[in-house]
């Protein structure tokens, strides 16, 4: 396992449509593997394999609960993939998320979206599922998923809004 560099916006391979998984293999494993090591490193709670330079349709996911009320619990891992994740519907009713982005560093914005899905997706066995989703875990695989396309969570805010938080950004990155 290896933590690898997580690409950052404006780098242009964040916009490429990844690619279907063709073959479970152990290279596939190796990859999904480093994006949770790389993931977890970050931290973060969710990761696609286009955002450390793998065009492949596979993102991981861990919301990571914290495993009591007790302050300083270690938190509970529940390390979920997505391999060829495709959202079968969406519910008309909508949530608003603060969302933030490893692409889009220690930036954050209010995204509206689908308050639950139906989502289908292999997992790294292979396996097919298909359930319905909803809170945390609906917003995390739908803004995973948006990296499959080359979107990324500020593409839904208003061009005011965007300017303002990458303007943010490009100041945090010089005082850096």
């Amino acid at each position: 396992m290896a933590i690898r560099p997580i690409i950052e916006t404006p780098d242009p391979r964040l916009r490429t449509i990844s690619t279907p998984v063709e073959t479970i293999d152990d290279a596939l494993q190796t990859l999904i593997d480093d994006m949770f090591e790389t993931m977890y490193a970050a931290p973060g709670i969710g990761l696609a394999a286009i955002q450390i330079g793998v065009p492949k349709r596979v993102l991981v996911i861990d919301l990571q609960e914290p495993e009591s009320d007790e302050e300083g619990a270690p938190p509970v891992k529940n390390p979920l993939v997505f391999i060829n994740p495709r959202i079968l519907e969406g519910s008309a009713e909508h949530s608003v998320y603060n969302e933030g982005c490893l692409s889009v560093p220690d930036q954050y914005a209010e995204v509206d979206r689908p308050a639950r899905i139906r989502a289908s997706w292999m997992d790294r066995q292979g396996r097919i599922h298909e359930e319905e989703l909803e809170g945390l875990l609906a917003t995390c695989l739908q803004h995973e998923m948006d990296h499959l396309e080359g979107i990324l969570f500020i593409d839904h805010l208003s061009r005011l809004k965007r300017d303002m938080l990458l303007k943010k950004l490009a100041k945090t990155r010089k005082a850096a």
